[in-house]
């Protein structure tokens, strides 16, 4: 056995012990952190995927009550499960299973090298890197990731299949690699916005497998053919599962219309409490445009840097999405570190880490002024979840300006180590 395959079972084993002392010690913390805005949304609620599973379970649509939001083919994998309330080890296990799926998907994005050198560009620092255990770390002992499994959102789900698209991706492994993006773009429908990055890398990954360069168009026509087959399928059952097309308005026309306006990390919730509604649908296409618009222009900029692509766009899910959570958080967060290459470039790191750090701690306490002491109102938490969101966004803009750089340091050696003026 290697040094690395011990490092990883060590640490995998570390992380599922924390994960199941909190599960055995605190087995009122996962209902705490289920019910909190913070961590569950509408869409990724455990509170309602179990009363979709109790209506699933009785002959019961459960898109009837206008609660359940989520996948239907959630609804038969967990119904294989023991009622959490009562035997609550097998719900456990399984969650604490999805996070360690996740890490080593993610150590084997890491392990592929396409952070710093890929098939057109080769970074000046690509010498800088920490280890794909290491990575894997950050993702299993952060916070979120942790309050994530415990209060069992299903984001980690969703974030599993995104990683496990990246890691097939990385590799050339273009039918896993369908399977998986199929399955996140059904589960959140917004990570359908990474196909083409990954699309980008998978074709770069495969012309450095089989050192000859695929023909272009056929392989984006097979490769987005067999995406859309796939997802096809996964609706095409999830329509004999309940009987009816009705669950496409109940999940992603909840997701694309916004009905319910339960408070999040996000900026959507409250700006369209306050919207008219002779104006909502304007604001509502606007937003989503917003939304979408990253993907294009970033594909097409940074088109040697695919993988770099996808985790920003995930950076950008994080922000500006309906419904985002601290688990979107996670994601981009644990794919950060694997830029190490970059973080000399990057300006405002302690400011960006300071913003996340104050909104972590002071974002539940405003909460609860709000909701529960009745001492404040709803701009309290907005106010808070706004600084979160520009803790995340310097991330990104930051991160983006130093891959920017980093490319003009190669193709521009002489303006190395000056100073460059954005217009």
């Amino acid at each position: 056995m290697t040094i690395d395959t011990q490092q990883k079972l060590l640490l995998f084993g570390a992380a599922a012990a924390v994960r199941l002392l909190l599960f055995t010690v605190f087995p009122a913390l996962p209902e705490l952190l289920a019910g909190r805005v913070e961590v569950s949304t509408p869409v990724t609620s455990f509170k309602r995927l179990q009363e979709g599973v109790f209506l699933y379970t009785h002959n019961v649509s459960p898109y009837d009550g206008g609660v359940y939001h989520q996948a239907p083919l959630l609804l038969p994998l967990f119904s294989l499960l023991p009622n959490p309330a009562y035997a609550p080890l097998a719900t456990n296990l399984f969650y604490t299973a999805v996070d360690l799926l996740s890490a080593n998907a993610l150590a084997h994005v890491a392990d592929s090298g396409f952070a710093s050198v890929t098939r057109l560009f080769a970074s000046p620092r690509k010498e800088l890197r920490w280890s794909s255990a290491a990575i894997a770390a950050g993702f299993l002992f952060n916070p979120f990731t942790v309050a994530t499994c415990i209060a069992r959102s299903t984001s980690a789900l969703t974030n599993l299949f995104v990683l496990t698209a990246m890691a097939k991706a990385s590799h050339g492994a273009s039918i896993t690699f369908v399977l998986a993006a199929a399955f996140a773009s059904y589960l959140a429908m917004h990570p359908i916005l990474l196909f083409p990055p990954l699309l980008l890398l998978l074709y770069d990954a495969r012309t450095l497998k089989t050192k000859t360069a695929p023909d272009v168009s056929s392989f984006v026509i097979t490769h987005s053919l067999g995406f859309a087959a796939a997802i096809a399928a996964l609706l095409s059952a999830s329509a004999a599962l309940t009987g009816s097309w009705d669950f496409l308005a109940a999940t992603y026309g909840v997701r694309l219309l916004l009905p319910d306006l339960t408070p999040n990390v996000g900026l959507w919730w409250y700006f369209f409490i306050e919207m008219f509604d002779s104006f909502r649908e304007f604001f509502l296409g606007v937003f989503w445009l917003h939304a979408a618009s990253y993907m294009p222009g970033l594909t097409i900029r940074l088109n040697k840097q695919p993988l770099f692509v996808a985790c920003t766009l995930t950076g950008v899910f994080a922000i500006f999405t309906p419904y985002p959570s601290i688990a979107d958080a996670a994601l981009y967060l644990s794919l950060v570190p694997m830029f190490r290459h970059l973080f000399p470039l990057m300006r405002y790191t302690f400011l960006a880490s300071a913003s996340i750090l104050y909104t972590s701690f002071l974002g539940p306490a405003f909460y609860h002024l709000w909701v529960y002491a009745g001492s404040g109102n709803a701009n309290f938490f907005y106010a808070i979840t706004l600084v979160w969101s520009l803790g995340l966004s310097i991330i990104l803009g930051d991160s983006l300006y130093a891959a920017l750089r980093d490319e003009l340091d190669v193709e521009r050696p002489e303006l190395q180590g000056k100073e460059v003026r954005r217009i």
